[in-house]
Parts: C-alpha cells; structure tokens; sequence
C-alpha cells in the first residue's frame, strides 16, 4: 500500500499530521468550540430563499468580488467601515491563508504566542513561511514589554495574536496590540474569532484600525453565529490590503451559493446571535463551579474553558468519553478544553468533572 512518504512529497511535510479533531458519535460533542444551538426556523428559511433565487443562474459564476455579502459584513461590524474595507472567504483560515501568501512566502516569517490556535503554525508552513512560535506568561497573558522583546529578537514579517486565544480563552489588553503596530514593521493579524462572547468591556480591535495600514482583524461566521457548515470567514482592514490579498485569491473561491447563505445569514444576525448571552452564561457557570470545587480555570471571554485536569489530560480526556462527553486535548499537558454548550450539555459535562476531576 502507498504511503505519503512514498510519494515526491515536499520534505518539510514529511511526517506530519493534518489538523483536526476526532469526529465520534457520543451524546454530548463540546470539543469543536461550535454554537450547540441549531439555526432558528425564520433563519432556516431566510437562507432557503436566498440559496433557492441563486439555482437557475449557478451556470454563471458567482460574482468574484462578493459586493453584496462584503457590504452586509462592513454594516455588521460599523465602525465607520465599508465595503472597500472588508473581504470574504471560505473561513476565516482562508482569510489568514491568503494573508501569509500575499505577505508571508519563502524567505519570511511569522511570529505567534502560545499556547494559542493551531492552524496559525500550519498555514504558515503550507505558504512556505517560516514560523517562530513565542510563548506567553504563565498564566496565558501577554505583556506589551514581552511581545515588543520577541518582535524586537526576530523581525517577523507578520505578528499573529489571538483575542479572544484560542485554546485559553484570554483577551488581550489594546495596550499589547499597540505596542505590537508600534515595534512590528510588518503585518499584525489579530484573531478574532470568538469576539462576540467576551465579557463587557472588552474591546475588539476593530477601534485600533484608523492609522494602522498594516493591521488586520479576522473574523468568522462559524461561532457566535452558528454558521460552522457555512464556512465563511472575513477580514478587515485598510483597502490597500483588501487589493493585496485579491493578487493571490483563488477565482470565484466563494461560490454563489455560500454568498447568498451568508449575506441571508448576516440580515438575520439578530435571531443567530440571540443564542450568545445563553452561552456566556454556561461559560461563566462552567468557570464557576470548577473553580468552586478547587480546580484551576483560565479566564475566558469565549465560548469555551481551558482547565486543569490535575494529572495526564490523556486519561481525563478519556474518563469524560467514556462518560459521553467529548471535550478536546490541545496538547497542552495537564489542561483540556471545553465548549460552553446547552444547559443541558453544561450540567452533562460538570458532572462527569465532578467525578474525573475529584
């Protein structure tokens, strides 16, 4: 049987795995940081009108620029934006995949602080630019003087920060993401994915964008949304790098039909983001209560947790399973994440911590 290793593979792909988490059919799913809440009915049908009045002309191609959906996005986020300001694509890994091959490649670097999202590391290595992973303080925070020293020490060509961090939940102070725009003579991309659910007074830094040409908040659909099989992610930034990422996107790469479901999705957002204040408050129990039986908890402003187990994550990832509730390993020894779900999901998932963690 062939293998990948017996094929003319790029040697720097060799021996790695795919991203991912393991897709089981248990009773309580929390490991993908999902909205557990299915779409409501009015939302259901908006996006069947919208898809159904695309069919007869999906003999065309769609309309490559995506105006329409990038106009319904600039509303959504305000702050003065406009189309010019906003572009689309197949989640928001694509946005930061077309981010590293308009400014990364071969011969330049990207810059992350861990433990944070995955895919970072891994788009970068597919677009051929070289990463450095930084590590944050101990407790997941950023200092402004600790992230101006590791730009300071590697010149990066772009800086990649999480706000919220994914897998920790933590948001960062506008105080770091200055000091970032002032050292960094590249690009900051600043994740946030998970924007929607942080705690009051968090602010997004979507206000930093003014002045700043080489700053770029990316954004999906896929969480507070509950728009995950819709696959849709954004950016924005200044048009300058709204022009540059259009030099290296694919032709049509968002089909009419992904198009017409988000923009119906996004003139429905009222009734999708309705579910988000039920979520942040099964964040915030979660949160509570393992903290209350003596267990150590990240602060978080997402939709999902980040605890200490207390030993080998490995065998506390397992002894929830068996318990029917999957929760997910982000290989960070001696911590597991889990995703605020239903109340129900939430009592599920603390009372097999009751037991495991004890």
């Amino acid at each position: 049987m062939t293998t990948i290793d017996d094929l003319p593979i790029r040697d720097d792909l060799r021996g790695k795995s795919p991203y991912g988490a393991p897709q089981l059919d248990v009773a309580v799913r929390l490991n993908t940081n999902e909205n557990s809440y299915s779409v409501p009915d009015d939302v259901v049908e908006a996006i069947g009108k919208a898809v159904q009045a695309e069919l007869r002309d999906l003999n065309r191609y769609p309309d490559r620029d995506a105006i329409a959906l990038r106009t319904e996005l600039a509303g959504y986020l305000g702050h003065g934006l406009t189309t010019a300001n906003v572009w689309a694509a197949n989640g928001s890994n694509e946005v930061q995949q077309q981010l590293l091959q308009a400014f990364g490649g071969p011969g330049r670097s990207a810059l992350g602080f861990g433990p944070s999202y995955s895919m970072h590391p891994l788009l970068a290595q597919g677009t051929g630019t070289r990463w450095i992973g930084a590590l944050r303080d101990p407790d997941f925070g950023l200092s402004p003087e600790a992230a101006v020293a590791e730009i300071e020490k590697h010149d990066p060509d772009l800086v990649f920060v999480c706000s919220p961090n994914n897998p920790t939940g933590t948001a960062l102070d506008p105080s770091v993401i200055d000091a970032i725009l002032a050292t960094a003579r590249g690009m900051v991309i600043v994740d946030e994915a998970y924007t929607e659910f942080a705690r009051p007074g968090t602010p997004s830094a979507l206000t930093l964008l003014p002045g700043h040409p080489r700053l770029v908040v990316s954004r999906t659909m896929s969480k507070a949304f509950g728009f995950a099989g819709g696959r849709l992610g954004y950016l924005a930034a200044d048009p300058a790098v709204v022009d540059a990422v259009q030099l290296v996107r694919l032709p049509y790469h968002l089909s009419a039909i992904s198009q017409a479901a988000a923009r119906a999705a996004v003139v429905q957002r009222d009734s999708l983001l309705a579910t988000v204040e039920a979520i942040k408050v099964q964040r915030d129990r979660i949160v509570a209560t393992l903290r209350e039986r003596g267990t150590r908890v990240a602060d978080s402003d997402a939709n999902f947790v980040l605890f200490e187990t207390g030993g080998d994550q490995k065998v506390a990832w397992q002894a929830f399973l068996d318990r029917g509730v999957l929760i997910r390993d982000v290989g960070l020894a001696g911590w597991l994440r889990v995703t605020a779900g239903t109340e129900s999901e939430t009592t599920a998932f603390l009372t097999a911590a009751e037991e495991i963690l004890s």
